[in-house]
């Protein structure tokens, strides 16, 4: 019988030290996901309670009044041009058209994160809004640029904006080459919609903040939620070409 070498007892069982520092760095990245996933959903949850039995708040009149009185020119038609991108079935055709390049380009899991990311917030969304059944603002109340039959809470648009141009926006920051003006340029022109719809919404009267704010917690929820399960099919994607490259 071949007998071990004292070197080769216990080796195989040892974990390297290279990926229990990275094992242990996953496991606090966990941690503070589900940390921030908990106080978003208890932040949501608290809004959503409180905005089920009040049509709107005081904060709410006060702040929208506020906003729609900030006299800069041309503000309307820019607050327009905001909120067009979350306009009845454009974010579709945007999901679509843009899933579409991720697959011509061989990026299968960012076109299946990006329609798990905007199409799971449309549906909750959809299902939120029907539950809470709150009315949106009107005119007696605030300047109504465009009236809206659906209900308020919480913002679609917020919600779609959140979930589309912030995984694009963390899909630029993971896959572009670090300082580059590509990069800054694609950081750039994701980050400003999800910064500004929300504004625009209250300016035409469409939201109250409050359902601004409810979006921006549940949206941004949904969207880390999205991204686990992105990151997680891109490094079985990478470990799949790695061990094919092995055998070949």
């Amino acid at each position: 019988m071949e007998q071990e070498s004292p070197h080769d007892i216990g080796t195989t069982a040892v974990e390297p030290v290279g990926e229990q520092i990275q094992r242990r760095r996953a496991t606090r990245r966990l941690l503070r996901a589900e940390v921030f996933y908990l106080l978003g959903l208890v932040g949501f949850a608290v809004l959503a309670a409180f905005a089920y039995f009040n049509a709107y708040f005081g904060w709410d009149l006060r702040a929208s009044r506020a906003v729609q009185s900030i006299p800069l020119p041309g503000i309307e038609a820019l607050m327009t041009a905001t909120s067009l991108f979350g306009n009845e079935g454009i974010p579709y055709v945007l999901t679509a058209i843009t899933a579409g390049i991720f697959l011509i380009f061989r990026r299968r899991s960012e076109a299946a994160g990006l329609v798990v990311s905007t199409a799971g917030s449309a549906i909750l969304n959809g299902t939120l809004k029907a539950l809470i059944a709150r009315p949106r603002p009107t005119s007696d109340l605030v300047n109504v640029v465009f009236d809206l039959p659906s209900l308020s809470f919480p913002s679609g648009h917020v919600t779609f904006y959140v979930s589309y141009f912030g995984f694009l926006f963390f899909v630029a920051y993971a896959l572009l080459r670090r300082g580059s003006l590509v990069r800054r340029l694609a950081l750039t022109l994701s980050a400003l919609p999800v910064l500004l719809v929300g504004f625009s919404r209250v300016y035409l009267g469409a939201h109250w903040p409050s359902d601004t704010l409810g979006a921006y917690l549940i949206g941004g929820v949904w969207l880390g939620l999205s991204l686990h399960l992105y990151r997680y099919w891109k490094q079985r994607a990478t470990f799949k070409a790695k061990a094919e490259g092995g055998k070949g």
